[in-house]
């Protein structure tokens, strides 16, 4: 069975979570070389401590911006010192209160599902940023089973009663149905708080260091082991992967040019398919493996989650795979070598405790998958 609906709809970071933060000092290091821009701005960061926020933070420093987070302050970055300002207070309950009076060129929202959540910021930002980024999601639009998804296809509607009162309670209970159309309901919202001056962005499966979801990193892990690996369908199948490093300095680079309009966030910047991105992962990780590929059909029977896979035809997600990137690519997102996202996410995966190690969240165990090859091997005869 391909990646589940649930799983596709949180493309564009609703699960999201942040763990162990890579040394700052690295992170600083490894932007030692990065230019200058040449007008500083002070950025707002609403979020900031997950995924690919620190990695907004690290670029923007490195870049010569002022930057403030805005967040709960449950995972407070010690190392980022005074270099950035961290405003601590709770969209869930309403309580903007450390943002009063403030002004920002640039707000990147990063973590907002709900539209609700836009109209408060925009009750107290706007008139106050001059510019405002919204991270979104593919999962906006109303028919993803179709290749060639650009940002001018039908969204997904909102089919429940009163949207502004929905919750992130409400979502998780629903998330099947609800996920997409309040992303899209707080993209209108945005617009409607900060009018022309917007940006959004719809990434899909953001992957690379500090993923948690383990939906990428499973195929890295499982290449690294070696033997044979079961690979789902054919190996045609289309894959779109893009590193939260690439997204990150690319939102930092449009708030720099003032860039507005909306944007699919997903790479690479060619066909990468199932079969190309396992052997990307062995060109890293090598030794000795053998693939079998098995059909669609027989995975669904047997209940095989498969994390990132999508089939090319025939499911309502089948377009994810392949979502036209051509707009966002014209605006300047660039995509690093697969080669160092798989070696990278690798290091720092195996920096991780060794019990979180132990328990990779997404995938098919060993066992399940050596029971599923010999049921193949079975049927073929």
């Amino acid at each position: 069975m391909s990646t589940t609906r649930r799983d596709l709809l949180k493309l564009g970071g609703l699960a999201a979570a942040g763990a162990m933060l890579p040394s700052f000092a690295a992170a600083r290091a490894a932007m030692a070389k990065v230019p200058r821009a040449d007008t500083p701005l002070n950025v707002l960061i609403l979020g900031g401590t997950g995924f690919t926020g620190p990695f907004q933070v690290a670029y923007a420093l490195a870049r010569g911006h002022r930057v403030t987070t805005f967040n709960r302050g449950r995972r407070p970055i010690a190392e980022w010192g005074d270099r950035v300002e961290q405003l601590v207070g709770d969209r869930s309950t309403g309580d903007l209160r450390a943002l009063q009076g403030r002004t920002w060129d640039v707000c990147i929202d990063n973590p907002t599902s709900l539209p609700s959540w836009v109209r408060d910021a925009g009750k107290v930002l706007a008139g106050k940023v001059g510019h405002y980024l919204f991270i979104s999601t593919i999962s906006v639009y109303a028919d993803g089973s179709k290749p060639g998804l650009d940002e001018d296809a039908p969204l997904a509607p909102y089919k429940g009663r009163d949207a502004m009162a929905e919750t992130r309670e409400t979502l998780l209970a629903d998330i099947e149905n609800l996920y997409g159309p309040l992303k899209a309901l707080s993209e209108a919202e945005a617009h409607k708080q900060f009018g022309k001056k917007v940006t959004i962005v719809r990434p899909g499966y953001i992957v690379g260091p500090r993923d948690e979801t383990d939906r990428f990193t499973y195929w890295p892990l499982r290449v690294a082991d070696g033997g044979e690996v079961l690979v789902p369908g054919d190996g045609q199948d289309p894959v779109q992967i893009i590193d939260g490093r690439d997204l990150a300095e690319w939102m930092i680079r449009l708030a720099e040019n003032g860039t507005t309009g909306v944007f699919n966030a997903c790479g690479p910047d060619y066909t990468l398919t199932t079969d190309a991105m396992l052997h990307g992962c062995h060109a890293v990780t090598g030794g000795p493996i053998r693939y079998t590929h098995v059909p669609a059909d027989f995975l669904e029977k047997q209940q095989a989650q498969l994390p990132i896979w999508v089939p090319r035809e025939g499911t309502p997600y089948s377009g994810y795979g392949a979502v036209s990137n051509a707009r966002a690519i014209a605006a300047g997102l660039s995509f690093r070598p697969l080669a160092t996202t798989v070696a990278e996410l690798l290091a720092w995966f195996h920096g991780l405790p060794a019990e979180r190690q132990a328990q990779v969240r997404a995938g098919i165990s060993r066992e399940k998958e050596a029971e599923i090859l010999k049921a193949w091997k079975a049927k073929q005869g």
